[in-house]
């Protein structure tokens, strides 16, 4: 793991419109770290990750990526970084198929490097090879969820985030996106992981931070947090 923080921000303050959502949060994501991000429904979670990959600017407060500041820069500007984002809800684009949704986003990594190219994205997602050419629309939610983390591999990315990794999927897809997530973690992407499913994101993560009406509350491993059950259950509803 690189000591270097790949994304960081302190003191971030983001509202929408008169509505006050993050309080002054400091969060950081090293090199080939995962990092889980808890909390219940709308404590900020979405909107700190869009706050950091430019989607919605903070009032107060900075984001720097690679030790850079780039505090309410675009997030094409940010995606260039090596920033991946799997948003909730997937958003793919559902009038292409699914190789033209693979092949629209491939590029190198920041330094040139191309780890994961289109051939490589077909072998862990076998689902998706058998359906290249169907449209976005046609798929399933779990095969729009691999398409969706497939692409944003496609840009060879040092830092992946996913929110909502699993929501709404069958237990059996579930598990298979699980799966891919962990392989995705032993080629040394460092990722933001927000899920409801606490034992499959500690399992995955270095450390854990939980969101409580945009503060941060708890920050340490999947361990400590276990030790401390009535964190678990007055936080997550564990």
């Amino acid at each position: 793991m690189n000591s270097n923080p790949i994304i960081e921000c302190r003191d971030l303050h983001t509202y929408y419109g008169a509505s006050h959502i993050l309080h002054g949060v400091d969060f950081y994501v090293r090199g080939g770290e995962a990092v889980g991000l808890m909390g219940r429904n709308g404590m900020g979670k979405t909107t700190l990750i869009r706050s950091l990959v430019g989607h919605v600017p903070p009032r107060r407060g900075e984001v720097k990526i690679n030790g850079r500041i780039m505090t309410r820069a675009a997030p094409h500007l940010i995606a260039r970084q090596g920033i991946a984002y799997v948003p909730e809800g997937r958003g793919i684009f559902a009038n292409l198929t699914v190789k033209e949704n693979l092949i629209m986003a491939a590029r190198p990594a920041p330094g040139g490097r191309r780890d994961w190219t289109y051939e490589r994205i077909l072998e862990i997602f076998p689902r998706l090879a058998e359906r290249l050419t169907h449209g976005g629309q046609q798929l399933s939610g779990g095969e729009q969820q691999m398409l969706s983390i497939g692409r944003a591999l496609m840009t060879n990315p040092v830092l992946l985030l996913l929110d909502e990794a699993t929501e709404g999927l069958a237990p059996l897809i579930a598990q298979e996106i699980w799966r891919i997530i962990r392989t995705i973690r032993e080629s040394g992407i460092a990722a933001i992981i927000v899920d409801k499913n606490f034992a499959a994101v500690s399992a995955l993560t270095d450390r854990n931070v939980i969101l409580v009406k945009g503060r941060v509350v708890f920050e340490g491993t999947g361990n400590e947090l276990r030790a401390q059950p009535e964190l678990l259950h007055q936080h997550l509803g564990i």
